[in-house]
């Protein structure tokens, strides 16, 4: 059995970054980042956009799927798997890379996030900064451009807030994992 985890932290409009795509200061939180690593250290595969995986240097070493239409099917690279999902569906992927299970990690960026969506997400860890609107930003999904928030798009995916909690009380910081 595989199951796929999706992590953010987003703005309280639900953007992941600003307008030019970038990830801007307000964004970064020491209690979040912490609690992202762990998490990522705890997954068997960390599938991700090109954007994403090119802006975050693969420093630990982790087992990386790398989503690119670039890819021709599904590649091995010098920097990781590459993989294009118009060429090879995600089940081959999945039997392919992990034939005895186990569990995905999906830190971004929105075409993955959407991507992932569509797959079916066991949890989905949304860490969101209170306070903060970065308008025109980057949404989390898609659909977040048409005004759909992320806890509709995340419930009319069968997930359902489970555990929330506070990251860092002192910069507003909040976690909510759904659950399928």
């Amino acid at each position: 059995m595989i199951e796929i985890h999706g992590f953010a932290i987003v703005s309280a409009d639900d953007r992941i970054a600003d307008f030019s795509g970038a990830i801007p200061p307000a964004l970064r939180n020491e209690a979040d980042w912490a609690y992202f690593q762990a998490e990522l250290d705890r997954a068997d595969l960390v599938a991700l956009g090109r954007l994403a995986h090119e802006a975050a240097p693969n420093a630990r070493g982790r087992r990386r799927l790398v989503l690119s239409r670039s890819a021709r099917a599904l590649e091995r690279r010098a920097d990781g798997w590459w993989w294009n999902p118009a060429e090879i569906p995600w089940r081959e992927v999945a039997v392919a890379l992990m034939p005895q299970g186990g569990r995905v990690a999906t830190p971004g960026g929105r075409a993955a996030f959407d991507f992932f969506l569509g797959v079916g997400y066991a949890a989905f860890h949304l860490s969101r900064v209170e306070g903060l609107s970065l308008p025109c930003g980057r949404p989390l999904f898609a659909r977040t451009l048409d005004g759909v928030p992320a806890r509709r798009i995340l419930g009319e995916a069968g997930l359902s807030p489970r555990e929330s909690r506070a990251l860092d009380a002192a910069a507003g910081v909040t976690l909510t994992v759904w659950r399928a």
